[in-house]
């Protein structure tokens, strides 16, 4: 059951409601979101996220189910050092047109975002992310098997303990209720260079 696997885990700005059995179900609060100065101007670090302290190198796999209802609403992976210095990717939700599968880096308190269209009626996915050092790789896939990377980078001083786990958020809207289906915590599977 997710409710023993899951119990070292904690939240930081716990969510509306939300209840651990054989998944994490969760509903979101209003104006919560992760981003940092660039392009915006502003800077929003209160999402919803349920972590657990790791050293070391890793890989964290999770399968999630959605149901957007306002824009950008999003769950997913994350991983934190501070406030300056973070990973996270998800769907963002656009009700007109497509969603964006993307991957936000953040390093020296400045966020980046990188995208690509999907349909907006996807409601599940699957992330991976692995560390080595302080690189990180980012995947996604439809199907917990076949993996498409999203990205490869750096997060600039990263210490040896990070936390790491599942996020959600709703920049504009309120109740986004997404479910978190499976959480595993591993050893490293994403190999060194030229292997």
């Amino acid at each position: 059951m997710l409710r023993d696997t899951l119990a070292p885990f904690h939240w930081s700005n716990e969510p509306a409601d939300w209840h651990l059995s054989d998944a994490l179900a969760l509903t979101t609060r209003p104006d919560t979101d992760y981003w940092q100065r660039t392009h915006y101007g502003f800077r929003r670090d209160n999402g919803h996220f349920f972590f657990v302290p790791v050293n070391g190198d890793f890989s964290l796999t999770t399968h999630v189910k959605f149901a957007p209802n306002a824009q950008y609403d999003q769950c997913g992976v994350m991983c934190r050092a501070s406030a300056d210095s973070w990973i996270k990717a998800s769907v963002e939700y656009e009700p007109d047109g497509h969603s964006r599968l993307g991957s936000v880096v953040t390093n020296l308190g400045y966020s980046d975002w990188a995208t690509q269209d999907v349909e907006s009626t996807l409601d599940r996915l699957w992330y991976r992310l692995s560390r080595r050092g302080a690189d990180f790789c980012v995947e996604s896939s439809a199907d917990g098997v076949a993996w498409q990377q999203m990205r490869i980078t750096h997060l600039h001083g990263c210490p040896e303990q990070i936390e790491v786990g599942v996020y959600a958020c709703s920049p504009v809207g309120a109740g986004f209720r997404c479910r978190v289906l499976s959480l595993t915590l591993g050893a490293n599977v994403w190999g060194a260079a030229g292997e």
